[in-house]
C-alpha cells in the first residue's frame, strides 16, 4: 500500500460518498487508476464495505450503555455460544473479548433505561455469567470510525 492509497483511504473514512473523480482530484490521480485502486482495496479486504453513519438520538437510541462481562467458564464451546448470541442481539454495537479482569465489553444501544432492563435479563438468561456490570454514558465527548492512516514518512 503505498501513499496514494493511504489518501485514498483517509478520504474514504471522511466521506465513502464522493463521487471517484473527486477523490481521484484529491489525491492527483485520473479517475481510471483511482477506481481500480479502490476495487483493489476492496478485494483484498482494506475496504470492508462502506456504510451511512445515524445520530442515535435522532433515531431514539440515545443511551449508549458499556456493559463489562465477566465469566466462569472459558471453554470453546461457552466462547462461540456467547459469540453467536451476543452478535444476534440488535441493540449490541461492539463486542471484544478483553485482556484482565473482564472477558468481554459490550456496547449497546439503546432507547432508555427500561429497556436496557430488558436487554440485561435477556442477557443474563442467555448464558451462565460470573459478573455484569453495566456503564451508562452521559455525553459522548468524542465519535469517530475513522482510524488514522499511517502516512510513511517523507
Amino acid at each position: 500500500m503505498d501513499l496514494v492509497d493511504r489518501k485514498i483511504l483517509a478520504i474514504l473514512q471522511q466521506d465513502a460518498a464522493l463521487p471517484v473523480a473527486e477523490i481521484a482530484s484529491r489525491v492527483g490521480l485520473s479517475q481510471t487508476p483511482c477506481w481500480r485502486r479502490i476495487q483493489r482495496m476492496e478485494a483484498a479486504g482494506t475496504i470492508l464495505r462502506r456504510v451511512v453513519l445515524l445520530d442515535p438520538d435522532a433515531i431514539g437510541l440515545g443511551l449508549t450503555v458499556f456493559v463489562e462481562i465477566q465469566t466462569g467458564d472459558h471453554s470453546d464451546e461457552w466462547l462461540l455460544r456467547f459469540a453467536r448470541l451476543v452478535t444476534d442481539l440488535p441493540e449490541v454495537m461492539e463486542v471484544y473479548r478483553m485482556a484482565g479482569e473482564v472477558d468481554y465489553l459490550l456496547r449497546i444501544a439503546i432507547t432508555n433505561m427500561a429497556a436496557y432492563d430488558e436487554f440485561y435479563r435477556k442477557l443474563i438468561a442467555m448464558l451462565p455469567l460470573k459478573n455484569v456490570t453495566s456503564r451508562f454514558a452521559m455525553e459522548r465527548v468524542k465519535y469517530t470510525t475513522a482510524f488514522p492512516v499511517p502516512m510513511p514518512a517523507k
